[in-house]
């Protein structure tokens, strides 16, 4: 594949045949004929997909009732993903994907006007396969005339909590790949369709206006919520998705429906279902034909009242519906025929339709009504009094932070394997291979994976995708990094650090860390490794030795000490260091150098850790943390941490609800301590200060600093949670602060904006707070912080938790539950934990600052969390990669340093010989002033990065599915004025400026580089 007919500049212009071929899609298949399509569809001036053109025709001045049959499947709940799709263990839920999507297809061929949405490609793309070439041309016409319809169109229907936005935009983009490859245009869905996530959340709109959805439907919303937007007719409107984005951008129609997802009641005709179906025969005695009609067109009428045109929605399905198709649609046809008749027998002035969420969107877009504006979210939600499902945003914490690890290092994958090129796939280590981590990913985004809401043994299969998807990924990075180094070493990968076992560091003599960073920008990272007792030199890569310090430390997993080698690690951007680590012999010179530091015990009445920008104060006699100090801006807090456990309710007489994998409840509005004292032991040397709490058998802490660091790192261990009294433990970790705060904090959502919350209030409706604790509780992803206007107290987390501020000056995280009580939400199984979910480790970084430096503080620092430097280890000695070449101690991708406020979302191949390209401003408007981190910026793509150049761009919608300067989206009036749609400008490579908030993406034709 030469590139000699490619012209040596960047090209943002048409596309050239050899551009099209070697684009073809590699994820699923080596060649997939039809995925041309989709280059053919980007070179094809103004050519349209089939969608809305294919939707029924309505009838004027009626009301219009779109009947949506569907099915919900969930990818893993009470069964695992696998034994949904099979239909294996009936026992525990009659469910059959497979079955159900057979029945579907014939059913569709009964009739032409049948209809039928579809969303999880999960499991679509799994029957796709195993379908014959007569089947997938059948199901082809399907979709071409409408008839078959995908809605949301991602991997997975995901939770809109827990979920960070990075992983939500990966799974969005792998199914709607799926899609454009398998259909083209014509697979292309129109409407995102959430209609299970417990709670919505502003980010998760924004992101699918930017995708190109016209719309957005929801299920499940707060039932006082739902209440007030039936009384003033807001079950409909747009939702504007970002404070930063200029509108339309993040502007998203939104529609709640009627009956969540099902079916109205005594009208569902599934083998799930109880309810008799239509009996027409006026002589048979189960005659209930007229009634139903009576009944149905009563159930019209009064549903109307709550919307403002003449169309509403009947959703008809609900969960894994439909295994025998034929039963919902003989009845439904029934239905609509003997309704319909009604306007000629009685006047009757509805009519009853097969439809689409689309199409139906498309009706309420042609009524040119103006609609009203949500700024705010969906959370918390609650489906009755004391009933918040705000549990579900701590649940399974081992599961979340294995979740979001797994991100950390699909990135890595993902970018070793654009940097390295084909090498990366097929190498000295075996075949490397994305796609595995990339699915698994995308299920654990599923709103019933990531969230810990189901059973045990379906979030051990969770885990173990996972697991067993980590291997093809380290593969691909060991050829990867092997390539780029120029040096073969017998890698490996330490996934218990966390627990300090690490094979190869604590066995060898002399071995070497490589240290990636998948950050645009350089980075400083202290280095931890489990080492057997001794000295040790470390030389960076240019051989020099950098300070090194080993630490005596107590162990929280056995009653052993264990040593650690610490050392800083100066890695640059997009790129690697190699650090080379030797033990040191020899019995005069251990004596001599003997600097090994171990834990004392703390004598004086106030003892502090400090570096040049942080100190923090501890009580000697109760060990807590008492105050902390920004040096640097001369700001001093008194904080007070500690743990805490909220006894979890059974119900009571104000109502049965009881605290779950779902719920939170508490049993009484103060927490227990954990205990009011800590025992500590005190750590200093030149490259660490620590102080070791230890609160209970089952609960300590680890508070450190490093030199350099401007945030405070809390190390927490919790579990397993005691049990003997069998009361139900929801475990937080509390900061009590004397500041002012006016009862309102502040949380991100998914990761990026923030949103200010306000304790007992809901910006759009007047809230009856019936649970004072969990109704004030809001999902974490990445920061909470509170404020005074002059002093700022954030603290990041390493996994999605449920956080609040219940009191002025007050902020805490749930770190953990155990539940000994189900919250009859479906899953009939306490939230006990098992196995290795039951003591989890994490930890919380702590910042204090002026308002004034805050966010470019939380911003950078919950980049470099969220996306953390990759250690590979390797014992010492091994083979240059190509002949007669040095090996190459550090390398970088890119030529240059992106600017502090550019975030590298993706990196990641596409094709052959194709890259897909994110960038994203990571700060909002006026967030930043000191540093104008907040100002737009702009870049030049075409010299950026050093492991290839880039020959052709191409800019796309958020999830690479449409071409940006073909896309266009339904435009809606709103009662806050017009909104401007400014044209979109030509694509200059060398000049690509990003806005606030503002995430661009490029499909990028390159050319890899041969690397001196």
């Amino acid at each position: 594949m030469g590139s000699s007919s490619l012209a040596s500049g960047v090209r943002a212009g048409g596309w050239s045949s050899r551009w099209l071929w070697m684009s073809s899609c590699i994820l699923y298949s080596p060649v997939l004929p039809v995925s041309s399509l989709f280059w053919l569809f980007l070179a094809a001036p103004g050519a349209r997909a089939a969608g809305y053109e294919t939707c029924p025709t309505v009838k004027p001045g009626m009301l219009n009732v779109h009947l949506l049959p569907h099915t919900h499947d969930d990818v893993g709940w009470l069964k695992t993903v696998d034994q949904y799709y099979y239909g294996v263990k009936n026992d525990i839920q009659h469910a059959s994907v497979q079955y159900i999507l057979d029945s579907v297809i014939s059913a569709l061929l009964a009739d032409p006007t049948r209809r039928f949405i579809y969303v999880e490609m999960a499991f679509f793309s799994r029957w796709w396969k195993e379908q014959t070439s007569a089947t997938q041309d059948t199901v082809q016409e399907l979709v071409r005339q409408g008839r078959l319809e995908f809605v949301n169109g991602g991997w997975v229907m995901n939770d809109e909590a827990a979920t960070h936005y990075g992983a939500i935009v990966d799974q969005m983009t792998l199914g709607l790949r799926f899609l454009q490859d398998t259909f083209g245009s014509h697979g292309r869905p129109r409407v995102a369709w959430h209609i299970d996530p417990f709670g919505h959340s502003r980010e998760q709109a924004s992101l699918f206006a930017q995708m190109g959805f016209d719309g957005f439907f929801l299920g499940r919303i707060d039932y006082q919520d739902k209440i007030v937007r039936r009384q003033k007719l807001r079950m409909e409107e747009v939702w504007r998705a970002s404070a930063s984005l200029q509108p339309p951008a993040a502007d998203l129609f939104t529609g709640v429906l009627p009956n969540n997802y099902n079916p109205p009641k005594d009208l569902c005709w599934d083998v799930l279902c109880a309810d008799p179906p239509v009996v027409e025969d006026p002589n048979s005695p189960e005659f209930n034909a007229d009634n139903l009609v009576t009944y149905f067109l009563e159930l019209a009428s009064s549903q109307k009242h709550n919307y403002r045109t003449n169309h509403t929605v009947m959703t008809m399905g609900s969960d894994f519906q439909y295994e025998n198709a034929n039963m919902w649609f003989k009845n439904m046809d029934k239905l609509i025929r003997l309704v319909n008749k009604q306007q000629q027998e009685n006047g009757s002035r509805v009519h009853v339709l097969y439809s689409t969420p689309s199409c139906y969107l498309q009706e309420l877009h042609k009524a040119n009504l103006t609609w009203s504006v949500k700024e705010d979210d969906f959370f918390p939600y609650a489906d009755g009094p004391h009933m918040f499902w705000t549990g579900y945003f701590s649940s399974r914490p081992a599961l979340k932070r294995y979740e979001r690890l797994s991100y950390n290092f699909l990135q890595v994958c993902n970018q070793l394997e654009a940097l390295a090129g084909p090498p990366a796939n097929v190498g000295p280590y075996g075949s490397g291979d994305s796609a595995p981590l990339k699915e698994a990913m995308a299920v654990l985004q599923h709103h019933d994976a990531v969230t810990g809401t189901s059973r045990q043994k379906v979030a051990d299969d969770y885990a173990r995708q996972l697991a067993a998807a980590w291997g093809p990924c380290e593969v691909l990075v060991s050829n990867a990094l092997a390539q780029l180094s120029d040096y073969k070493q017998d890698f490996s990968f330490c996934h218990e650090l966390n627990v300090s076992i690490c094979p190869v560091s604590q066995n060898s003599e002399h071995f070497l860390v490589t240290v990636y960073n998948p950050l645009g920008r350089k980075v400083h990272q202290m280095v931890r490794l489990p080492v057997r007792e001794g000295l040790f030199t470390v030389k960076n890569p240019n051989g020099k030795t950098v300070p090194s310090n080993v630490l005596m430390l107590p162990s929280s997993y056995s009653e052993k000490y264990q040593w650690e080698l610490l050392f800083s690690a100066s890695v640059p951007a997009l790129g690697f260091s190699i650090y080379s680590v030797t033990k040191i012999t020899g019995h005069k010179f251990y004596q001599e150098h003997s600097l090994q530091a171990r834990p004392r015990k703390a004598r004086s009445h106030a003892l502090s850790i400090e570096n040049e920008y942080i100190r923090a104060t501890f009580d000697s006699g109760t060990g807590l943390l008492k105050n902390i100090e920004n040096m640097e801006e001369k700001l001093s807090l008194p904080v007070r941490q500690g743990f805490f456990w909220y006894n979890a309710s059974t119900g009571d007489e104000q109502s049965s609800q009881a605290s779950g994998a779902y719920i939170f409840r508490p049993w009484q509005l103060k927490p227990l301590p954990v205990s009011r004292w800590a025992q500590i032991r005190l750590v200093k040397t030149a490259l660490v200060q620590e102080v070791h709490q230890n609160f209970s058998a089952w609960c300590s802490q680890v508070v450190r600093l490093y030199p350099g660091q401007r945030h405070l790192e809390l190390e927490w261990t919790v579990g397993p949670i005691p049990a003997e009294d069998h009361w139900g433990k929801e475990v937080i970790s509390r900061f009590d602060t004397p500041m002012k705060t006016k009862e309102q904090f502040y949380t991100d959502s998914n990761g990026r904006e923030i949103l200010r919350r306000r304790r007992d209030y809901r910006p759009t409706w007047r809230l009856n707070q019936t649970e004072p604790v969990a109704g004030n509780y809001y999902p974490v992803n990445t920061r909470i912080y509170i404020t005074d206007g002059h002093m700022q107290l954030t603290v990041l987390t390493d996994r999605s938790q449920g956080g609040s501020s219940l009191k002025d000056g007050s902020l805490e995280l749930m770190v953990h539950r155990r539940l000994f009580v189900d919250d009859d939400r479906g899953v009939v199984e306490p939230l006990m934990e098992s196995g290795t979910g039951q003591r989890v480790c994490g930890h919380h970084l702590v910042l204090l600052s002026s308002v004034r430096e805050a966010a470019a503080r939380h911003r950078l620092l919950a980049e470099k969390e969220v996306l953390a430097p990759q250690l590979v280890l390797a014992q010492g000695g091994g083979r240059l990669y190509h002949p007669h070449a040095a090996p190459r101690m550090q390398f970088s991708g890119l030529r240059q340093d992106l600017p502090p406020q550019v975030h590298l979302l993706t990196l990641a191949r596409w094709g052959p010989k194709t890259l897909l390209l994110r960038l994203e401003h990571q700060f909002t408007v006026r967030e930043d002033s000191g540093r104008n981190l907040s100002a737009p910026v702009t870049l030049n793509l075409k010299n950026l990065f050093q492991a290839f150049t880039i020959t052709h761009l191409k800019e796309t919608t958020l999830a690479a599915n449409q071409p940006l300067s073909k896309a266009s989206r339904l435009k809606w009036i709103t009662n806050t004025g017009p909104i401007s749609y400014p044209d979109a400008s030509k694509l200059d490579p060398t000049s690509v400026t990003l806005q606030p908030m503002e995430i661009r993406t490029f499909l990028a034709l390159v050319q890899w580089q041969e690397l001196s």
